[in-house]
């Protein structure tokens, strides 16, 4: 098995879950040859992850996918309810680390979005077919692989057909889940416990929105004796999932007949003549775990592949998102020869502590809840401040100067930023803009200083005026200094 000739793989990613599928985009934003292989004959129909973080949405923003988003995404501010039932009308609002629309506004052009995982993928797929340097192929299963200095091997077999072919590329991306054969194959092990909770979970189909009436939350933690779960959204219109921890001496509800599941969503509710369209449970184990590495030689993992977290907090599928998204811009620099393979280390040096901290949270049992000053400083990671440059229509953040590149923000270019810019040892394009004193102190830069920034919005580099060489580590995306500078 190989890629079209004229794109051949120079990084083999294994899962087509969003872990996956923003690898994928972000290499082959930059034209990098990928593969994609996926053992299952198509995406995921499970609608699992509720909520798409501030920076997850900032990232697809950037790649032109928030209009689609929100298209399927609900009308909610991404909080909590605590209630008998749905329709007590007695509750208490609930902050689950998410900023309402208010919050993000003053710390972002964007905001979360409440739509459903199986929302987001064929986005995600779509985006990423676009490109023609990418290939995608289900039923595809990765059974082996090797490496040497000079890149790996992989065994893949296709399923319908058992046959087993060589893939040859220079890295492999394991975003095969919590199962992952990449991490087995890759020597890499997950610390932590594992199986803290068994749930099951019903998607349905019932009216419940006009019966919630202006409480338009995410989710609904409903603490009736008899229906003790949780209610959320599936994205717009009365699409809904009702989860519960299972325990002995309960009825199963993935084993219940949907006699016994209606009974149960009609208590919960608090609507006894409702009748919920069932559409498919499923079950899951909580667990948080930690992968000891993540990465093995040219071999990375990320997303569930690399940490397993419960649904406390809502971090899972945006961790991984923002894990594949480090990994691809990385790898796109250093295969395009940007940035010097010592880039590659910083992966697992700044993604590993976020995952640790985000199993941590999810193993806590009051883990998800946190106030949006609690858990947004760790979703946005120390990316560059927002602020926009200009209001109204055709508004421009500082997050939106940012390019495949590096960006230098400075107050003005009379003091010949754009030449001391150009100084700079790097292949890697550089933009400047000028944004005014305001905005670049904001952004971190010193009084008629400048700063100089990663594609993801992280300082690389900052001045004090341009005859003054950078004060901070570029190793990697700048390898020296030329002579002069």
């Amino acid at each position: 098995m190989s890629a079209d000739a004229t794109h051949p793989p120079q990084v083999l990613v294994v899962g087509a879950g969003p872990a996956g599928l923003v690898a994928g985009i972000a290499l082959a934003r930059h034209g990098i040859g990928v593969l994609l292989v996926e053992k299952r004959a198509a995406i995921s129909t499970l609608s699992r992850a509720l909520v798409i973080s501030t920076r997850s949405m900032e990232i697809l923003r950037a790649w032109g996918l928030e209009a689609a988003v929100r298209a399927g995404a609900a009308n909610v501010e991404p909080c909590g309810w605590v209630t008998p039932t749905l329709a007590s009308g007695e509750g208490v609002e609930i902050a689950l680390g998410f900023p309402t629309a208010a919050q993000a506004a003053a710390v972002s052009p964007t905001r979360p979005a409440w739509a459903a995982q199986d929302h987001l993928e064929p986005l995600l797929l779509g985006l990423l077919r676009h490109y023609p340097s990418a290939q995608v192929r289900f039923d595809a299963e990765l059974i082996g692989l090797e490496q040497d200095d000079d890149g790996v091997t992989a065994a893949v077999r296709d399923r319908p057909s058992a046959g087993t072919q060589s893939v040859r590329a220079e890295f492999v991306i394991g975003a095969d889940g919590a199962h992952s054969a990449v991490r087995e194959l890759l020597g890499i092990r997950l610390e932590g416990p594992d199986n803290l909770a068994e749930f099951h979970a019903v998607q349905f189909h019932a009216p419940l929105t006009e019966l919630l009436g202006p409480r338009r939350y995410g989710l609904y933690v409903i603490t009736h004796p008899d229906a003790a779960c949780v209610i959320g959204r599936r994205g717009p219109g009365d699409r809904w999932g009702c989860a519960r921890e299972w325990r002995p001496g309960q009825d199963r509800l993935v084993d219940a007949d949907e006699h016994r599941i209606a009974q149960l969503i009609r208590t919960a509710v608090g609507v006894p003549d409702l009748h919920p369209r069932i559409e498919r449970t499923s079950a899951f184990s909580f667990a948080a775990q930690l992968a000891d590495h993540y990465r093995a030689g040219r071999g990375f993992v990320v997303g569930d592949a690399a940490h397993r977290m419960t649904p406390r907090g809502g971090t899972g599928m945006n961790t991984a998102i923002h894990d594949a998204y480090d990994l691809g811009w990385k790898l796109a620099w250093v295969l395009r020869g940007w940035a010097a393979p010592a880039l590659l280390a910083s992966y697992e040096a700044e993604r590993r502590p976020v995952g640790r901290h985000n199993v941590e949270r999810s193993g806590d049992p009051a883990g998800a809840r946190r106030t949006a000053e609690e858990a947004l400083p760790h979703d946005l990671h120390g990316r560059v401040a927002h602020h926009w440059l200009r209001p109204g229509d055709g508004a421009v953040s500082t997050l939106d100067l940012l390019g495949d590149g590096l960006t230098l923000l400075t107050a003005d270019d009379e003091a010949g930023w754009a030449a001391a810019a150009a100084r700079l040892d790097t292949r890697a394009p550089i933009v400047v803009h000028a944004v005014g004193a305001p905005i670049a102190t904001a952004a971190g830069a010193a009084p008629n200083g400048a700063v100089l920034l990663r594609p993801d919005g992280k300082l690389a580099a900052s001045w004090t005026e341009p005859t003054v060489p950078p004060t901070a580590d570029l190793t990697g995306l700048t390898p020296s200094m030329r002579a002069g500078s």
